[in-house]
């Protein structure tokens, strides 16, 4: 079979032109409706439990993971499991949504006396406002859509996508209502990358202890090599008497001092010392310390407590191996 190139383009283009006409017109139906929906949720003291039936129900599962992820519990219930069973999974302190493009989905339908019974608000979301779904709704969302953007007009194209769209609308409305933030984020997806940078503190993952490259000021720069070498992080602290840091000794201090012909032996150490180093707390979050690494061009950090003590020390292997990086 020969393949138009040309026309696989045009029909492509013509999809996304009809699904863009399809979300353009939900601006409009940001209204009473909505927003009546909105409260039912935000009011809810138990769980948003999203029903929905074929290509409805794949967008029902996504909104309902959307919703538990931005602050807002829920989770979804397939509705021909709910006949046989799965009722059971809704209370009386719920809060039911469901998606039909038709608003006539009989596995819906089946089910709606019980939903009725245990007196929850009910929201549809569905494209046919007579509907016998949209009829018996506590909120009723508009998401019809002029044509699918299939060209038979049968495989749910537009209408999924404008539900998907309305679903995430709904979903960050409460976020934001809820005043949810980054931090609440971060505790529902601990195992992401998101979760890494908002969660992890350098006090998880700095070295400490004997473990904390550490030398006196007064010593010899081989006895700095040693230190850096045992240590393994590419530099050492200098410190005073009192445990106080008066300066860092890297590897880029070494090779300058290397240029130099200087005898590592004999030359105290003071002389080459980075003074006013850059210190983090181990109190701030990892991406915070990665940050302060990139914008100053460092490869290692020490960590201070308020006092201004050397407690820690971690270089961007350690941020690397904590898949902050």
């Amino acid at each position: 079979m020969q393949i138009d190139h040309d026309k696989l383009k045009q029909l492509a283009t013509a999809v996304i032109d009809t699904e863009l006409e399809a979300v353009s017109a939900l601006r409009d139906r940001i209204n009473d409706g909505f927003l009546k929906a909105c409260e039912f949720m935000l009011h809810c003291s138990g769980r948003i439990v999203v029903i929905g039936m074929g290509k409805s129900g794949h967008i029902g599962s996504k909104l309902a993971a959307t919703l538990a992820s931005t602050g807002t519990p829920a989770f979804f219930v397939h509705p021909g499991e709910a006949s046989h069973g799965d009722m059971g999974m809704i209370t009386d302190k719920d809060v039911v949504l469901a998606l039909s493009n038709s608003g006539e989905t009989s596995e819906i339908l089946t089910i709606l006396p019980l939903i009725k019974r245990l007196g929850v608000p009910f929201i549809v979301m569905t494209g046919k406002a007579q509907s016998t779904l949209a009829n018996c709704a506590s909120a009723y969302i508009d998401v019809s859509v002029e044509r699918e953007a299939c060209p038979l007009g049968l495989a749910p194209t537009s209408s999924t996508t404008a539900a998907l769209v309305m679903g995430d609308a709904l979903a960050i409305a409460l976020l934001e209502a809820r005043g949810f933030t980054a931090q609440d984020f971060a505790m529902s997806h601990p195992g992401g990358l998101l979760g890494r940078k908002l969660l992890l503190h350098v006090s998880d993952i700095m070295h400490t202890g004997d473990k904390i490259p550490m030398i006196a000021e007064s010593a010899f720069i081989s006895d700095a090599l040693l230190e850096m070498s045992a240590k393994g992080l590419g530099m050492t602290a200098v410190v005073d008497t009192e445990q106080k840091i008066t300066g860092i000794f890297t590897d880029g201090d070494l090779r300058r001092m290397l240029a130099q012909e200087v005898n590592i032996h004999a030359e105290p150490l003071s002389a080459f010392v980075t003074r006013q180093c850059k210190t983090g707390r181990p109190d701030m979050l990892a991406a915070e310390a990665l940050e302060l690494m990139q914008r100053f061009k460092i490869n290692a950090l020490l960590i201070v407590d308020a006092q201004q003590q050397l407690v820690g020390a971690l270089n961007m292997h350690d941020l690397l191996r904590a898949g902050v990086v």
